[in-house]
């Protein structure tokens, strides 16, 4: 099984996961500026989520169709059981490198505050 995570995979993952049973292409489209000040193409946002499901890292479903899209169905993400043991592994593996760092002290790991010395 594929173990490789890029970094716009991640994001897309965790906020598949922020977004539960709203995580649809162009809700996470959505979701990826919001979170990161930067625009995305819906087609990067499409081919990673093949991307990811293929690597077994989410799976999806049609959910009902909307009165909102024409009938159409939205297609729904869910991380599967695999994706969160990778993303826990790529939290872990990043955090242990932030350990090591010069001169960076965690102060808390809970809210993710970091205490550069010196500054």
């Amino acid at each position: 099984m594929e173990t490789h995570l890029g970094n716009f995979e991640e994001v897309i993952l965790l906020i598949t996961g922020i977004l539960g049973e709203e995580a649809y292409a162009f809700k996470i489209a959505d979701e990826v500026e919001i979170q990161t000040g930067r625009t995305t193409s819906i087609g990067a946002v499409h081919s990673t989520l093949n991307r990811l499901e293929n690597k077994g890292f989410l799976t999806s479903q049609f959910g009902k169709p909307t009165v909102e899209r024409g009938g159409r169905r939205k297609r729904i993400y869910t991380i599967t059981a695999y994706g969160r043991r990778i993303l826990a592994a790529s939290r872990d593996f990043k955090l242990s490198l932030w350990k090591q760092y010069p001169d960076i002290i965690i102060d808390s790991l809970i809210y993710g505050r970091l205490s550069i010395k010196g500054i």
